[in-house]
């Protein structure tokens, strides 16, 4: 290789740095880039690892070669990364992958998104963009150092100047350009994303990160109380990637489980929507019941939406129960009644589905959990509500598929996902065509012939039950019904009444 540029160029050979630099950086080659916990692969993995650190007080780089991966021959015969590596070694710039495309690429998975590194600030970016006619969109993110780019009209590429952070607010920061790359990986949360590659194939590992990969240890970069004190989000996304890379779910370490414990309350400070992202993520990921008492115990409930003593021991059971549940339907588990649920969809902002879900199962998880009967009968009571409830059907089946998992009836669970809900094939407007009473008395044999039908097996139709229309009508207590006033569930009213009780 040739000779190491002066640092202040921003361009470095993939070699280790001088020895008293700290933290070490080293180059590891792509060959930890396929399949790294596989066994075939984990002595490969290993030696690169046991070889970069021997050379990281050396300037010899590591032997380990990336280029004819098929990892890296993917992305690199990829035309628009192609050009983009070309554009930015036209100007002089250097370009690098950075962070989760690298963590992926090493642990041998498909990169969902693909951003880069680089030494050019915004400015020179732009101009560079510009004399070779690649449009730029999303100009918001140039303050922080990012341009996005798109290129052959068919892909977007985010690049970001390398930068320190300042000064920290929550999860904004106030941030200065550098042309170190040190204290640019300084600044990430985790060692495993504190990674490099260039697109000749060297991975550039300045804090360990390939090691704790190797290890499947997740760790902060440097001290990790300071970096959550830099974004409080890093709480949940490192119980995210825990539950990712970890061998198993006892490996948290004690120094920082304690960090998160002292900064838990920074969590208030985080947007709903941010921690939902995270928390959902967490509980379709592996070891969801572990971490989530394990997010407990440091002190995260009262934070993220919980109440401050949740159903641990319902927990346990449910996701024994249905361990591939929606997230919701576990997390329900720790709620004792829609005030609960209701807390947690105000302080996280659900989708509508998330938030209905979360109460049909808490008005309903009481309802039928053992019933000791034929199939058909044990079934019914489901089909039952999901033809009474005024929800999309669709979505309603999807809640009662939720229900029966909740109660530990994965069987049924299956039966209701392939039920077609049948259609009531009565209406309004045929009662009303037949001579039926406006009011309350049409509601009532409305629901009087539904009544018939479901108790029929979905069989009868139309014409069977409007020969028991008269009947019907008959049965009509007016008085009744003029006193009964039905309540009124509907998910916007609990929330009204719910914000209007915690404001008083």
């Amino acid at each position: 290789m040739c000779g190491c540029p002066s640092s202040s160029s921003g361009i470095e050979n993939p070699v280790s740095r001088p020895s008293q630099v700290k933290p070490m950086g080293r180059v590891l080659g792509g060959a930890l880039l396929r399949h790294c916990w596989r066994p075939l692969r984990g002595g490969l993995v290993r030696q690169a690892a046991m070889k970069a650190s021997s050379s990281s007080h050396t300037s010899t780089s590591c032997s380990v070669s990336l280029a004819q991966t098929p990892g890296f021959k993917a992305l690199a015969e990829n035309p628009e990364v192609d050009l983009l590596k070309t554009l930015f070694a036209r100007h002089g710039f250097p370009l690098r992958l950075a962070g989760g495309a690298v963590r992926d690429l090493l642990s041998g998975d498909t990169p969902q998104d693909l951003d880069f590194a680089t030494t050019a600030t915004p400015h020179e970016m732009k101009t560079l963009f510009e004399t070779e006619s690649i449009r730029t969109i999303n100009e918001l993110g140039e303050k922080h150092g990012t341009v996005t780019c798109r290129i052959n009209d068919s892909a977007n590429f985010e690049v970001t100047t390398l930068r320190i952070d300042k000064v920290t607010h929550g999860r904004k920061a106030d941030v200065e350009f550098t042309k170190d790359w040190v204290l640019d990986a300084n600044r990430r949360d985790l060692t495993i994303n504190s990674m490099f590659l260039d697109l000749e194939g060297n991975l550039y590992d300045y804090f360990n990160g390939a090691e704790d990969l190797q290890k499947r240890r997740v760790a902060f970069v440097g001290e990790p109380e300071r970096r959550i004190q830099e974004d409080f989000l890093r709480i949940l996304r490192y119980f995210r990637f825990f539950g990712r890379i970890s061998a198993s779910p006892d490996t948290f370490e004690e120094q920082t489980l304690d960090a998160i414990r002292l900064n838990a309350a920074g969590l208030a400070q985080i947007s709903g929507e941010r921690i939902w992202m995270e928390w959902k993520k967490i509980m379709m990921g592996r070891f969801s019941q572990e971490i989530m008492l394990q997010m407990l115990d440091v002190g995260l409930g009262t934070h993220i939406g919980l109440p401050e003593n949740p159903d641990i021991d319902q927990f346990k059971t449910v996701v024994q129960r249905a361990p591939e549940s929606h997230p919701i339907t576990r997390i329900v588990a720790l709620l004792k009644d829609d005030r609960d649920m209701m807390q947690l969809h105000v302080r996280l902002k659900l989708s509508a589905f998330e938030r209905d879900l979360g109460l049909f199962l808490v008005e309903h998880r009481q309802e039928f959990p053992a019933l000791e009967t034929t199939a058909l009968d044990a079934i019914r009571p489901y089909q039952y509500m999901i033809v009474d409830h005024k929800g999309k059907p669709n979505d309603v089946r999807t809640w009662a598929e939720e229900l029966l998992k909740y109660q530990g009836q994965p069987d049924l669970a299956k039966q209701i996902k392939e039920w077609d809900p049948p259609r009531f094939p009565i209406s309004g407007k045929i009662l009303l065509d037949k001579g039926c009473p406006k009011g309350v008395i049409l509601g009532a044999v409305l629901r009087e012939l539904k009544e018939q039908w479901k108790h029929s097996g979905f069989e009868a139709t139309e014409e069977d039950l409007l020969q028991g229309l008269d009947a019907a009508i008959s049965k009509v207590d007016l008085v009744a019904l003029q006193q009964k006033k039905e309540p009124s569930f509907s998910a916007k009213k609990r929330k009204r009444e719910f914000i209007s009780r915690t404001t008083d």
